[in-house]
Formats: C-alpha cells, sequence, structure tokens
C-alpha cells in the first residue's frame, strides 16, 4: 500500500506471507516528523525486520525492533540522524533481550534489521543481518548493506560468487542479529549518501532480494510506477516459490 506523507517522497510498503509460511515474522515500519520542527530535524524514516526463532518469537522481535527504531530516532538527543539510528539499534537489541527473559518459552528470538533515513536529500542508513538496502540511480542499481551471514562472508572473502551464494546451502545463517549476543554488531553509514530526485530506495527481507538478481529488481522499479512495481516484485517472488515471507519498503525521491 502507498503511505500518505509529506510532499517530497512516495513511500510504498507491501509484506506478504509467501507460500510456504505459515506465520509472518516479517515488520516494516515508515516513520516521519510529527511537526515541522521535528521533520526539519529528522525527515523520515524507512524500517524492515525479519524476525527469528519460529512463529511468536520471530514475529514478537521484528514488532519490537521497528517500533523501537522508530522511537528512538525521532526522540533521542543524538547529534546525527546515524547515530539516532544506532541508537535504535541498541534499544531494540536490549528490548528483545529483556522479553526474551521475561518469556523464556521464546528463548532464541531474534531478528535482522536494516532501517534508513531520509532527511532532505541526505540517506543515512544503520543494518544489522540480511535484510538489504538498495539505491536505485542513474541508471543502475546498488546494495548499500553487506549480508551478515556465512554465505556473506564467503563473498566478500572472495570464496564464492553472488550468484553462488543465492543458491548456497547456508545462505540463511546469520552472523549478526539483534538480540542474539551481549551487544549489538551493526553496521552504519560513516557519511550521508546524497540523493537527488526520482533515486529510489528499497529495503527488503530476503524472502524478496532472494528470488531475484539485482538487475531484475532495477529493472522493475524502473519500468513502472512504484506501487505497481513494488507489487509486481512481490508477485513474482511468490510465482517463484515465495519460500519465505516477502517484505519490501520503498520511496522515490521528489522534488
Amino acid at each position: 500500500m502507498t503511505e500518505s506523507v509529506r510532499s517530497g517522497a512516495e513511500v510504498v510498503w507491501l509484506s506478504d506471507l509467501g507460500q510456504r509460511r505459515e506465520n509472518n515474522e516479517d515488520s516494516c515500519l515508515y516513520g516521519e516528523g510529527a511537526n515541522e520542527p521535528e521533520f526539519a530535524r529528522r525527515g523520515r524514516v524507512l524500517i524492515v525486520a525479519d524476525g527469528m526463532g519460529g512463529h511468536q518469537g520471530g514475529g514478537e522481535a521484528s514488532l519490537i525492533a521497528v517500533n523501537a527504531v522508530r522511537q528512538n530516532y525521532f526522540e533521542a538527543n543524538a547529534d546525527t540522524p546515524a547515530m539516532a539510528l544506532v541508537g535504535g539499534f541498541q534499544a531494540a537489541h536490549q528490548q528483545i533481550l529483556d522479553y526474551a527473559r521475561k518469556h523464556p518459552e521464546l528463548d532464541g528470538m531474534g531478528t535482522t534489521c536494516t532501517a534508513a533515513a531520509v532527511l532532505g536529500h541526505s540517506l543515512y542508513y544503520a543494518h544489522c543481518g540480511d535484510c538489504r538496502l538498495y539505491l536505485v540511480r542513474n541508471g543502475s542499481i546498488s546494495c548499500l548493506t553487506r549480508d551478515h551471514s556465512l554465505v556473506g562472508q564467503l563473498v566478500e572473502s572472495g570464496a564464492i560468487t553472488r550468484d553462488e551464494a543465492a543458491v548456497h546451502p547456508q545462505r540463511h545463517i546469520l552472523s549478526a542479529a539483534l538480540g542474539s549476543g551481549d551487544e549489538v554488531s551493526a553496521d552504519v553509514s560513516s557519511e550521508p549518501v546524497q540523493l537527488s530526485t526520482g533515486n529510489i530506495l528499497m529495503i527488503c527481507s530476503d524472502g524478496l532480494w532472494g528470488q531475484f538478481k539485482d538487475e531484475e529488481i532495477h529493472h522493475t522499479l524502473t519500468s513502472m510506477p512504484l506501487s505497481e512495481a513494488c507489487q509486481s516484485l512481490v508477485d513474482q517472488a511468490n510465482q517463484r516459490g515465495g519460500p519465505d515471507n516477502i517484505t519490501l519498503l520503498s520511496l522515490k525521491v521528489g522534488t
């Protein structure tokens, strides 16, 4: 569906069960400053989380994460958007740990999380796990995040290619997640990425990107209106087997 947003951007989000899951453990959330001063200070934030731990545990973890990141991003007195996102990840991590302690039947709950903040035409992001943040501009697509997974490490080391990683039997084994371990292990943008009119951002869970090559995502996002493109990606992922929950949150920069 299309979110009602301030002028200057179009935002679309979709989350689908897929073909093989009984529950949707993904969560996504869009937020923007509630008033003009807050909007000028913090702009917009997009968050996608893919829960793990099975059924209720994964869904609870992803929901805790998106809400904690959004709340911290707008309410914390962080000096920069990037620091506000990192603080949100730390808060989410602790809240998930606390929730698991209170509900021992959910031991092992956790979630990946990727968040992007857009302030004016500057992009900041934080990332933990294997949801991905894509940027489409100047006729090409780039993935701004790296997968925190065993297979992602193999790709970075040059041991396997990205095409080999897409079909690797251990591609879903994570090396970092919120709610896992004592400390948050997250990547954060060191410098803002400058955006311009027509650029498209998309955060998606592995239930979506795992069914496509990057070039296919690029073609779909640039060949039709954003809402139609997002629906087409979800439909195609389901047609290709839909082995996992399918979630995306996309923003197109306006004037």
